[in-house]
């Protein structure tokens, strides 16, 4: 998945959700807060020009003091096959979670599933961002770096999918294998039911022996028994139940008579 941004000059980090707080504490907790202060500034100013999601990296474009943008990337360590099997597997085993997921949202304790197989979604600290810039600045991160990073804040309130991304499966692809575990759970079931269990299921008393047919379910062209039909006059009608009608009395009473019958 390729997505690309155009960064903004009024930008500002969110916060709302749990796993930009999380991004953002690790931000915070920086060494050398002066470097990422001044890549926030960069990224307030407007210079990211470009950011794209290529696989496992971001790559992006920032304006500094020479003509040219500089060209950048970064990227974290990506799960193993093995470690993605063991996550979808559990994430599986939570019907919430995968609920949640395959409804486009992220779930607040989704990181426990990670730690449970002995990973982690986030990084723990700065250092396990991995970051390449070509501008002459030898230190890393500098402020071209660092104002990225203070945009993926902004990207992963937008969409959390990201991380995955980041670890090695986009969105589709968890969403795809979380549907194949549903099923093989279904087959399973099924199969461990056997024919058997079938067979008495439909011999059981009160078993419909047929499907309904679903075409004819709203119709019914056959004549109802007379014995069947019981029509009780009603003690009121709505004539009754209105008020008085707005006219004379006496062409009240013609009205009223006029409609009764």
């Amino acid at each position: 998945m390729t997505n690309s941004y155009q960064s903004t000059p009024d930008y500002e980090i969110e916060q709302e959700a749990w796993w930009v707080h999380r991004w953002v504490d690790l931000l915070n907790n920086y060494r050398f807060k002066k470097r990422l202060e001044r890549g926030r500034r960069y990224a307030r100013e407007g210079n990211i020009l470009n950011i794209e999601y290529k696989g496992t990296k971001v790559f992006a474009l920032v304006q500094g003091t020479a003509q040219d943008p500089y060209k950048l990337s970064i990227w974290l360590d990506s799960f193993t096959d093995e470690d993605w099997n063991y996550v979808i597997d559990s994430l599986a085993e939570h019907a919430l979670f995968s609920a949640q997921l395959l409804a486009g949202e992220m779930p607040a304790d989704i990181e426990a599933v990670f730690t449970s197989n002995g990973l982690s979604l986030f990084p723990f600290q700065l250092a396990e961002v991995h970051s390449c810039c070509d501008c002459p600045d030898p230190k890393n991160p500098c402020k071209h770096i660092a104002a990225v990073y203070y945009q993926l804040g902004d990207f992963f309130r937008e969409d959390p999918f990201i991380l995955f991304q980041l670890r090695g499966r986009d969105r589709q692809q968890i969403l795809d294998a979380l549907r194949q575990k549903r099923q093989q759970s279904a087959d399973a079931i099924a199969t461990a039911a056997g024919p058997e269990s079938i067979e008495e299921s439909a011999a059981s008393p009160g078993t419909v022996q047929s499907p309904v047919d679903v075409t004819q379910f709203w119709q019914y062209d056959q004549p109802l028994d007379p014995s069947l039909v019981v029509v009780t006059p009603a003690t009121t009608n709505v004539l009754d139940m209105l008020d008085t009608i707005p006219l004379p009395v006496n062409d009240a009473r013609v009205v009223m008579a006029y409609f009764r019958n």
